[in-house]
């Protein structure tokens, strides 16, 4: 048995409904499991889904301006579109990525993209800024598919294997993150921005049929009802001391990485770059280095143990940091600062999430849950500490602040001695 789906003994992996992986475990066999071509093919699809899914999340950022000229007499509530999509994500992630541990989560991501679709309908043809606004809390709170092919991917890969494959889809996700705004700025400049959320549709509505035809069920994990699925949450955070500190690691990471991201626009746009938006957004296909590290983070993860990888992650964050301070006026300096900030990162986020998923098989969806409602909290906290310090103290401090952040999680990482969770 492994994670939910049986299998008789001697395989680590069985696909409900399909033939199994006929994978040996031993002490060797990690890199055969990972490449298995069956479980690499439904990790890949498993990483597409969370890219194409969370993209959603980040559609309407270049398209503001758009937004401002379609609904003039709004102009003052323009913002409200990615706030209402972020406080979406934020609710369903807590609301509804727990339900992946009591029912099938080929089930859920299907109902969620017929869900999603409906909301960038309405998106897409909106005739008020009211109706945008509401359709982006709703595409927030549906888009959370990417919280159920995570604990999947975990799932299905053999134990030796999971840092692997979790790294395999996060680097999908991460890429969707990077790319998404880069793709709705294109559309939007040629098609239009009522294009952006129907061309996401179409995407959807085609990944949708290869989910049926090649995504296998999951098992229900238990059989809580919804009042105690969620209260469990609570209990579980109590209960296991690897899952508070990975929580509280990763959103002090992740505090650092978003109080930087909004204040380089800013950065940019002032002497002596003077750029506009458009490079800023270009640095995210430089952060795609990240995404492309994932995969090896979680091989290094199964190898090493995560937490090896978490202390290696969080002085390459300071050490960008250190970077940036010194690259005030210096493209080619943030250039590299940016590619090592998102290595970090992204290391130690699939690092923590290998670490998790690894606590209790029984409960991926909730565990994954807390970790990431926590890791949220922490991105919010940055992007607000990173306006503020800008205001008050320049870009130095934007940079102390997120040296700050980065010595918290090495401090909360060195204080807690590994130990039975």
């Amino acid at each position: 048995m492994i994670g939910t789906l049986e299998c008789s003994p001697p395989l680590p992996l069985c696909l409900a409904g399909r033939r199994p992986l006929l994978l040996m475990s031993t002490p060797d066999s990690t890199t055969t499991a990972a490449d298995s071509p069956s479980l690499r093919g439904l990790l890949l699809l498993l990483a597409t889904i969370a890219g194409v899914s969370v993209a959603n999340i980040y559609y309407n950022q270049p398209l503001l301006d758009d937004f401002r000229k379609s609904f003039p007499s709004g102009a003052a509530w323009i913002g409200a579109v990615p706030s209402a999509t972020q406080l979406g994500y934020a609710a369903g992630m807590l609301l509804l990525a727990p339900l992946g541990d009591r029912y099938d989560r080929r089930l859920l991501i299907l109902l969620k993209i017929a869900g999603v679709c409906i909301a960038l309908f309405f998106a897409a043809t909106a005739p008020t800024l009211g109706v945008l606004i509401g359709a982006s809390l709703a595409i927030g709170v549906l888009s959370t598919i990417a919280q159920q092919a995570v604990p999947f991917a975990a799932e299905l890969a053999p134990p030796e294997a999971r840092g692997h494959a979790v790294g395999t889809v996060m680097s999908g996700l991460l890429l969707g993150i990077l790319l998404a705004r880069t793709a709705a700025g294109f559309v939007g400049q040629y098609f239009g921005w009522r294009a952006v959320f129907g061309a996401s549709i179409v995407a959807l509505l085609v990944l949708a049929v290869v989910i049926v035809l090649k995504l296998p069920r999951s098992q229900p994990t238990s059989r809580l009802g919804y009042g105690r699925l969620l209260a469990s949450m609570w209990h579980l955070t109590l209960e296991l001391r690897g899952l508070r500190e990975a929580a509280l690691t990763g959103a002090c990471l992740f505090g650092a990485f978003s109080l930087f991201w909004p204040v380089l626009t800013l950065l940019l746009a002032g002497a002596p770059f003077h750029l506009g938006p458009q490079v800023a957004g270009l640095f995210g296909v430089v952060g795609a280095a990240g995404a492309m590290a994932a995969p090896w983070a979680g091989r290094s993860a199964d190898r090493r143990g995560p937490r090896s990888v978490i202390t290696l992650s969080i002085a390459l964050i300071a050490l960008a940091f250190v970077i940036f301070a010194f690259s005030g006026k210096s493209l080619v300096g943030l250039v590299i600062g940016v590619v090592v900030l998102d290595i970090g990162v992204q290391a130690a986020q699939i690092s923590n999430q290998s670490r998790i998923y690894a606590l209790r098989p029984e409960a991926r969806s909730r565990v994954n849950t807390v970790y990431m409602v926590a890791y949220f909290i922490g991105g919010a906290t940055g992007s607000a500490v990173g306006a503020a310090m800008w205001h008050a103290f320049g870009w130095i401090g934007v940079c102390v602040a997120g040296l700050a952040f980065t010595a918290l999680a090495g401090w909360i990482h060195a204080s807690t001695r590994p130990r039975a969770a």
